[in-house]
Protein backbone atom coordinates (compact mmCIF):
# COMPACT_ATOMS: atom_id res chain seq x y z
CA UNK A 1 0.00 0.00 0.00
CA UNK A 2 1.05 3.40 -1.02
CA UNK A 3 1.52 5.97 1.65
CA UNK A 4 -0.22 8.22 -0.27
CA UNK A 5 -3.27 5.48 0.49
CA UNK A 6 -2.92 5.05 3.84
CA UNK A 7 -2.63 8.44 4.93
CA UNK A 8 -6.16 8.61 3.05
CA UNK A 9 -7.29 5.41 5.18
CA UNK A 10 -6.24 6.67 8.41
CA UNK A 11 -8.21 10.00 7.39
CA UNK A 12 -11.30 8.32 6.79
CA UNK A 13 -10.70 6.38 9.58
CA UNK A 14 -10.77 9.22 11.87
CA UNK A 15 -13.78 10.99 9.97
CA UNK A 16 -15.84 8.01 10.76
CA UNK A 17 -14.96 7.93 14.69
CA UNK A 18 -15.14 11.48 15.15
CA UNK A 19 -18.67 11.84 13.57
CA UNK A 20 -20.10 8.70 14.95
CA UNK A 21 -18.79 10.57 18.36
CA UNK A 22 -20.71 13.47 17.32
CA UNK A 23 -17.92 16.10 17.01
CA UNK A 24 -16.88 18.60 14.16
CA UNK A 25 -13.79 19.10 12.93
CA UNK A 26 -13.50 21.85 15.44
CA UNK A 27 -14.37 19.62 18.64
CA UNK A 28 -12.00 17.46 17.84
CA UNK A 29 -9.28 20.04 17.24
CA UNK A 30 -9.70 21.49 20.82
CA UNK A 31 -9.73 18.16 22.29
CA UNK A 32 -6.49 17.31 21.32
CA UNK A 33 -4.94 20.92 20.59
CA UNK A 34 -4.85 21.47 17.21
CA UNK A 35 -6.51 23.74 14.68
CA UNK A 36 -9.56 22.98 12.62
CA UNK A 37 -7.16 23.04 9.49
CA UNK A 38 -4.79 20.53 10.78
CA UNK A 39 -7.63 18.37 11.33
CA UNK A 40 -8.64 18.58 7.74
CA UNK A 41 -5.71 18.16 6.29
CA UNK A 42 -5.55 14.91 8.43
CA UNK A 43 -8.89 13.51 7.25
CA UNK A 44 -8.18 14.41 3.68
CA UNK A 45 -4.84 12.44 3.74
CA UNK A 46 -2.70 15.31 2.99
CA UNK A 47 -0.57 14.97 5.40
CA UNK A 48 1.43 12.31 6.98
CA UNK A 49 0.07 11.50 10.96
CA UNK A 50 2.97 11.23 13.87
CA UNK A 51 2.52 8.39 16.50
CA UNK A 52 1.77 11.10 18.77
CA UNK A 53 -0.73 13.29 16.77
CA UNK A 54 -2.48 9.47 16.32
CA UNK A 55 -2.62 9.07 20.19
CA UNK A 56 -4.00 12.67 20.82
CA UNK A 57 -6.77 12.11 18.40
CA UNK A 58 -7.53 8.92 19.83
CA UNK A 59 -7.61 9.78 23.44
CA UNK A 60 -9.79 12.38 22.43
CA UNK A 61 -12.36 10.16 21.28
CA UNK A 62 -11.80 7.88 23.68
CA UNK A 63 -11.07 4.74 21.34
CA UNK A 64 -7.27 3.16 20.69
CA UNK A 65 -5.22 4.05 18.29
CA UNK A 66 -5.63 0.76 16.86
CA UNK A 67 -9.23 1.39 16.46
CA UNK A 68 -7.45 4.00 13.34
CA UNK A 69 -4.52 2.17 11.83
CA UNK A 70 -5.91 -1.44 12.01
CA UNK A 71 -5.28 -2.70 8.57
CA UNK A 72 -5.05 -6.03 7.20
CA UNK A 73 -2.39 -6.67 4.86
CA UNK A 74 -2.01 -9.33 2.08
Amino acid sequence: MKKTDLNKKIGQRIIDQRTKKGFTQADLARACGKDRQAIEKLESGKVNPTLYTLYEIAKALDISITSLVDFKTS
